[in-house]
């Protein structure tokens, strides 16, 4: 028994160690990734975490990817841990097969965590570890030369892999590809060193300078995301503030997207969906800004989008934290009775989008300049510039994002590129002041159209009514009709709530915002770098994402800056691709 334990205290402190080490190894590093195989536990990671706290020259980024088979748990021995474990555990909720970004110190620490069969999961990855956690036993099913395949296409040369529960198919596998064992103990290590020439397929870029066009959700979100890698962000925009074009909507729905298949826009607003609430919790003031209200989708049955299949079964706990058929005291709070096709959001909400776009640019490393009309993006030999329409120059970095709506259609025209199509679609909204709390539900209503009853502001609380859905126009005119067309959805949505505002909706009281978004052909944002100069880290484009900004901007900024750092993605790679995303197989 005693020698059990020794053991088992031996091995403890060796882990421990070998994180030491880590730590020595890495501290010269911009960031550092750390990939856990098959432990379904958190203790790696929330040791990988206190390394990377109590090292004075720690890495500025420790990337964690842990991909599980099915579930993750939060587990540890050290009671030093219990800290981390409880941070750990207020992000550990609706983990559904797919990407889960999770986001601690400030975003510093980021924890990627993959659920799904092993070695898929793998062929969904982008980026080179630094060090390998396996655990043979989750591949005891699997073609183990494929599934070491998989693992050395993560690796770089000196890549570390400790490897347990491990047979001699196992290890002759990871030897075919590259890995050389060094026996500890209880314990399989190796290092990855392959005897032939291997040609680096994942660039990686230093932090430079960066020239962002644009500064609403989307370019705000990128510059959030490279500044706080490292870059010098300068944000142009034309208007005399940040968030005046459609970011500039009073506030917005936030809210996953559903499907019965389950198809790409419903996983990737869900990943959006997560890393927003993140960002929102950290940066905004639960109440003013925003609000986590949850919300309540509505629709007659053939209207009503059904659940997966797969959520009602062997999903259903993971499930349920996102959405789940409406209780009867949410349906009685908008006055239906229990039964009727409604779905509630529990990650789901309000936010002003101004708010987290300020929130965003004031982030260290950012310079926002307003008023300032950019005309012409053109190459340079080690980058680029922006200039206005007398052809005086503006700026000029290393990389350009274009993240101007509809515009950024114009400028990469004008930086000699062919853009990808975008549409430019009029939306309008119609608010005013909530007179009556008794009137209006709780928690925001979502259908044709959507309801937010409380958005509060210093004049007092006010509901907003919308929007519309006019596809190529580009000129956000207020228009009289569109307040009438508001106030019907309302009647469709909630005919109680639309009885007692009808009278602000008339043309004489009804306040009014209109904006222009910007979509893309298959309704996906739009991440890519569109230039074929490989002199500088390019011209990109992200864009696109329709009436789904809150959902997407962040997710789009911390997509943006994986692929140009060579990081973990913080999605599968087949909807990168799906957002116009270049990633190689």
């Amino acid at each position: 028994k005693w020698k059990t334990t020794f053991l088992a205290a031996a091995q403890t402190w060796c882990r421990a160690t070998r994180h030491l080490l880590l730590r020595l190894r890495a501290c010269s590093l911009i960031d550092t990734i750390h990939l856990d195989i098959g432990s379904g536990s958190s203790q790696n990671f929330l040791r990988a975490w206190q390394a990377w706290l109590v090292n004075p020259q720690r890495p500025r980024m420790l990337h964690f990817v842990a991909i599980c088979s099915d579930s993750y748990q939060n587990t540890w021995v050290d009671a030093n841990l219990k800290p981390l474990a409880e941070q750990l555990d207020t992000q550990l909720w609706g983990l559904l097969p797919g990407f889960h970004r999770l986001v601690f110190e400030g975003g510093y620490v980021l924890l990627t965590l993959c659920i799904g069969e092993v070695t898929k999961v793998l062929r969904q990855q982008q980026f080179e570890a630094d060090f390998i956690d396996l655990n043979s036993a989750v591949l005891a099913d699997a073609d183990v030369l494929y599934a070491a395949k998989a693992i050395a296409r993560l690796c770089k040369p000196s890549t570390r892999l400790d490897i347990f529960n491990t047979h001699k198919a196992m290890e002759a596998a990871l030897r075919q590809c590259g890995f050389v064992m060094e026996a500890n103990h209880d314990e399989l290590q190796a290092v990855y060193n392959p005897a032939w020439l291997q040609n680096k397929t994942r660039p990686t870029v230093p932090p430079g300078s960066c020239l962002v066009i644009g500064a609403g959700l989307a370019g705000a979100a990128v510059a959030s995301s490279l500044a706080r890698r490292g870059w010098a962000v300068t944000v142009l925009d034309t208007a005399s503030q940040p968030a005046s074009g459609a970011s500039s909507l009073p506030a917005g729905l936030l809210v996953p997207h559903t499907s019965p298949d389950d198809a790409p826009l419903s996983r990737l607003s869900r990943c959006g969906v997560r890393i927003t609430l993140q960002q929102a919790r950290a940066l905004l003031r639960h109440g003013t800004d925003w609000g986590h209200t949850g919300v309540l989708q509505l629709g007659r049955m053939s209207e009503l989008p059904h659940l997966p299949p797969a959520w009602a079964q062997s999903q259903s706990e993971a499930a349920s934290d996102w959405c789940y058929p409406a209780a009867p005291r949410s349906l009685n709070a908008v006055d239906l009775p229990p039964g009727s096709p409604a779905l509630w959001h529990a990650m789901a909400g309000w936010i002003k989008p101004a708010s987290l776009v300020n929130a965003w640019l004031a982030a260290p490393g950012i310079a926002w300049r307003g008023q300032v009309k950019t005309a012409r993006i053109i190459p340079i030999h080690e980058g680029w510039q922006a200039l206005d329409v007398d052809g005086n120059l503006l700026a000029e970095a290393d990389l350009v994002v274009l993240s101007a709506g509809y515009a950024s259609q114009a400028l990469a025209v004008s930086a000699g590129v062919t853009p990808p199509d975008l549409q430019a679609i009029r939306g309008q909204v119609t608010f005013g002041s909530q007179k009556d709390q008794q009137k209006l539900p709780p928690f925001a209503v979502n259908g044709h159209g959507g309801l937010i009853p409380a958005i509060t502001t210093p004049e007092g609380p006010l509901w907003l009514m919308g929007a519309g859905y006019e596809r190529d126009v580009d000129v956000p005119h207020i228009k009289a009709q569109d307040h009438a067309e508001n106030l019907a959805r309302l009647q469709t949505l909630l005919p109680h709530a639309a009885l007692a505002l009808a009278d602000q909706f008339s043309p004489e009281s009804a306040q009014a915002w209109a904006g222009i978004r910007c979509a893309t052909p298959n309704r996906l944002p739009l991440v890519r770098r569109i230039s074929a100069s490989t002199s500088s880290p390019g011209l990109w484009m992200c864009t696109g994402m329709g009436s789904r900004g809150l959902s997407f901007a962040a997710l789009c900024g911390e997509l943006l800056a994986a692929q140009l750092h060579g990081e973990p993605l913080p999605v599968e790679t087949q909807l990168a691709r799906a957002m116009g995303m270049m990633i190689p197989s």
